[in-house]
């Protein structure tokens, strides 16, 4: 495989070797136990949870990749991420406040098939079919099914109502950080590698790569829920 492929492009195939158990995507013990000991506001600390909970979300990853594949206009790359980061803010902010909660497996299956979503539209599968979807109203949903994820995590930290609102501001500002990260470094080598002449012969696999992910954790999910 030539070395002009792109670290983005290796992150979705990388993913397909991984065992599926790392697929969960759990909030880790030590952080619950951290948040545990917060009484109060703590501004630093959730903001630091939602970057890291970003940067290792493997599902959040596939998804962003996904959507900025083809993207060559920093203007739209600024229009489809401002549409997700709208969705997930409401459905965080929303539903910790309101203490909605979601069965974790179905929430998380529906963000695998947003993954698979996102693969099938960028290699024409749904055009194909005849099927045509508005990609920001489609993005603003399952931005808004990502969101309940992280609300479903927020809500298993145990966070203390003290200060409940500014710590979730604060995780919702790290999530938005974490994706920045993740965003600049896809957007970056995905147009440097849209240069070359790699990026037709492999373009179309790497997005069967992210149909694949989805697939996979879709699968994980359903099967948690049937488990469970």
């Amino acid at each position: 495989m030539p070395a002009a492929l792109p670290l983005a492009v290796l992150l979705v195939l990388v993913m397909l070797a991984i065992p599926v158990d790392a697929f969960a995507h759990d909030v880790a013990e030590g952080d619950k136990a951290f948040v545990r000991t917060i009484d109060g506001p703590a501004i630093i600390p959730f903001m630091y949870l939602g970057a890291k909970h970003m940067v290792t979300g493997y599902d959040h990853i596939a998804f962003l990749v996904g959507v900025v594949f083809f993207l060559r206009r920093l203007k739209d790359v600024l229009l489809y991420v401002s549409m997700f980061a709208i969705g997930h803010s409401i459905t965080l902010i929303g539903g910790v406040l309101l203490g909605t909660g979601a069965n974790a497996n179905i929430v998380d299956a529906i963000i695998g098939l947003s993954v698979v979503y996102k693969g099938v539209e960028n290699i024409g599968g749904f055009a194909k079919l005849g099927w045509h979807f508005d990609t920001r109203i489609a993005v603003l949903v399952f931005g808004l099914f990502h969101g309940l994820g992280l609300a479903t995590k927020v809500m298993d930290l145990g966070v203390s109502p003290n200060g409940l609102l500014v710590n979730l501001i604060a995780f919702n500002v790290g999530v938005e950080l974490g994706q920045v990260i993740v965003l600049t470094l896809v957007v970056l080598l995905l147009a440097a590698w849209r240069d070359t002449p790699s990026f037709k012969r492999y373009a179309f696999a790497a997005n069967i790569a992210l149909i694949l992910v989805g697939i996979a954790l879709t699968a994980y999910q359903i099967q948690g829920y049937f488990s469970s």
